[in-house]
């Protein structure tokens, strides 16, 4: 953990006494989290639905700031698919301006903490003041050299494939690439999470329990934890049981959990089993 207990968690509270049964030396590099629930947590008060984004944005928070205390490399925040584009108009455009509203009031936060931020998904297709917004918190961010929080906008694991498939398909046409050289780590360089470590554990909150699109080709090895409780409650109490439910599995990666004698299937020419 980067910091003391007591600036992590105060004494004497759940989330201090989770913190407390927490390894430092075996939390996951990389967490991705799939924000679920905020819809139904208006609806359940007699709110809007926007009312409910609104209350997700201090989850939010909270997560950053204790992922970031703990010393978690990267953390994903899964907050606008493609498909989320079939919801009411105004609940888009809401969406969209809480976006935009929480960056601008929460990148001094990002630089305080050292925090790098990176939006991931098709960018290009959001409006432009959300572009603006996005690239002025990537460039502010850039020389940061702490945690990398990662937004998910407009993203789609399909899509990211289907865009891997046709960088392939353009590199064969001009003659730059042969079939042979396609291997896991042709694909996994030219996918927007390059270059960093896969997600050693997804959590979902809501109680729901499916991957929703996300990070299909990441989350093959990462250890899923579904939280029963709906995002906009989803406090640093919880996050903390995420974590310590992920260190009490044990992660075998298609291997046996006695250590001894181990097959090794031969490798390609790539290095590719």
């Amino acid at each position: 953990m980067k910091v003391p207990l007591d600036d992590i968690a105060e004494p004497g509270t759940n989330a201090r006494a989770v913190l407390e049964q927490i390894e430092p030396g075996r939390l996951p590099n990389h967490v991705a989290i799939i924000m679920d629930g905020n819809g139904r947590w208006a609806t359940a008060r007699k709110l809007p639905r926007v009312e409910g984004h609104r209350a997700g944005i201090h989850a939010v928070r909270q997560t950053i700031e204790t992922a970031a205390r703990l010393g978690i490399d990267v953390l994903t925040l899964y907050a606008f698919s493609t498909e989320n584009w079939k919801r009411p108009r105004h609940e888009v455009l809401t969406l969209m301006g809480l976006l935009k509203e929480y960056i601008n009031r929460e990148l001094k936060t990002f630089l305080k903490h050292d925090l790098r931020f990176r939006p991931i998904g098709r960018i290009d297709q959001l409006d432009e003041s959300v572009q603006r917004e996005l690239a002025r918190a990537v460039d502010a961010t850039a020389s940061c050299r702490g945690s990398l929080i990662q937004i998910a906008l407009n993203y789609s694991g399909r899509q990211e494939l289907t865009d891997a498939m046709r960088s392939a398909v353009r590199e064969a046409a001009a003659g730059t690439l042969k079939p042979d050289e396609v291997d896991e780590a042709w694909i996994e360089n030219h996918l927007t999470t390059h270059g960093q470590p896969d997600p050693d554990l997804m959590i979902r909150t809501s109680g729901e329990q499916r991957i929703s699109n996300f990070l299909l080709w990441q989350l093959a090895y990462s250890e899923i934890y579904f939280a029963p409780v709906l995002w906009p409650d989803f406090n640093q109490e919880e996050f903390l049981k995420a974590l310590l439910a992920f260190q009490r599995r044990e992660r075998r990666f298609g291997g046996l959990p006695q250590t001894g004698s181990v097959f090794t299937p031969p490798k390609d020419k790539h290095g590719s089993t």
